[in-house]
């Protein structure tokens, strides 16, 4: 019954909508305000930070109500798979990024403070039972081999921390980081209602209850922004994906869902992969902000903000649509549609370099008319 869905989506949406107004005015209380000083920040006004309080409280009433009050009867038998102790370890890492999320809009914090408490919130969960216990050997019939505890350690704590930080990273125009952690977690829900277990309905609750949350909060947040997620909304959520992300695919005996979770997360991990890499090459630090992220090269490109969203919204979209279809059908329609979508991808970013590079043309050619009048003109006045 898609009702037990419907219940938690609705119930976080309508909270978190109704707590952003209230999440900016702690924010501007606690002056957890957002300045544009660099070249970075798109926005040209101060805007409120910790938006992501509003999506916590949502996804956190939208739970507690789902579990206790409205399936009490269910939650047993859904939970009866998952021990206690991994709870408590998630629950406690979870409270260590928020809280760390929370200080660091109030008081930014430096790369070399947040890194490692994002290394001991995920070695909590880790150490709790929370671990990758596989990796991938052949995607086309989903093989997978067994790893030994300590790589084990290593590979979930490194997960868990890189995706926390992913969604950060993309978190720089109006929309974008709330938007596609959205799009990932609906279609995330989607993969896990198609799970058999019972534990599946729990991961699909947890999705859906998060897309509810994130939805009630994007209207405040899409260009122009009211409220930004902040470091605290955006660790919240990258720490969310990650550790639903290792359990679903503990749970479902097959590496299928852990892949499946990279193409769902695939922008915000790869646009995390490229900074990583642009920053050694270039031997910066590799927390030190930069403006060559995806979305800096789109605007920078001459696409407006609101564009550049949508079309990174899009993007994300089309992962979503390959992780399902290779969760649903298998490897070779996931192949087929990635390239459909590459096709049009590039078909499209050609047609809009076109556009941007005449654009361009015009207002290169009306700068230099407007000289020339000017120098036309400069004559006459000394007269």
């Amino acid at each position: 019954m898609m009702i037990e869905y419907i219940i938690p989506f609705a119930v976080a949406l309508i909270v978190s909508f109704f707590s952003s107004p209230i999440a900016k005015k702690i924010a501007v209380r606690l002056n957890a305000i957002d300045v544009p000083k660099d070249e970075r920040r798109i926005h040209k006004k101060p805007v409120a930070l910790m938006g992501g309080v509003a999506v916590i409280i949502g996804f956190a009433v939208s739970i507690l109500y789902t579990f206790l009050v409205y399936e009490p009867e269910n939650t047993a038998n859904w939970f009866s798979g998952l021990p206690t102790m991994k709870v408590v370890g998630f629950l406690v890492g979870l409270v260590i990024v928020v809280v760390m999320g929370i200080i660091d809009d109030i008081h930014p914090l430096t790369s070399k403070v947040k890194f490692p408490i994002q290394l001991i919130a995920a070695a909590v969960v880790v150490l709790s039972g929370t671990q990758i216990k596989f990796i991938t050997v052949s995607v086309s019939d989903i093989r997978y081999i067994p790893v030994n505890e300590i790589l084990s350690i290593i590979l979930s704590i490194l997960w868990i921390a890189g995706i926390t930080n992913a969604v950060n990273l993309i978190d720089g125009l109006d929309g974008l980081a709330a938007g596609v952690s959205g799009i990932a977690a609906l279609s995330l829900f989607v993969v896990s209602v198609m799970m058999t277990p019972d534990i599946h309905i729990v991961f699909a609750i947890l999705y859906v209850a998060l897309a509810g949350s994130i939805m009630g909060f994007l209207p405040y947040n899409f260009n122009p922004a009211k409220i930004f997620l902040g470091s605290t909304g955006a660790y919240f959520l990258g720490f969310v994906f990650a550790v639903i992300s290792i359990e679903g695919a503990t749970k479902a005996y097959t590496a299928l869902t852990m892949i499946v979770s990279l193409i769902a997360l695939g922008f915000p991990i790869f646009d995390m992969l490229f900074a990583i890499i642009r920053r050694t090459m270039n031997r910066k630090p590799i927390g030190e902000g930069d403006r060559g992220h995806i979305h800096h090269r789109l605007v920078d490109m001459g696409i407006s903000p609101k564009f550049s969203v949508i079309i990174l919204y899009v993007v994300s979209g089309a992962l979503g649509l390959i992780s399902i279809l290779l969760a649903n059908k298998g490897l070779l329609p996931a192949i087929i549609l990635v390239v459909i979508i590459s096709v049009f991808v590039v078909a499209g970013a050609r047609y809009l370099s076109e556009i941007i590079g005449s654009r361009q043309q015009d207002m290169n050619q009306k700068d230099a008319e407007k000289e020339s009048t000017e120098h036309k003109e400069k004559p006459a006045i000394n007269q």
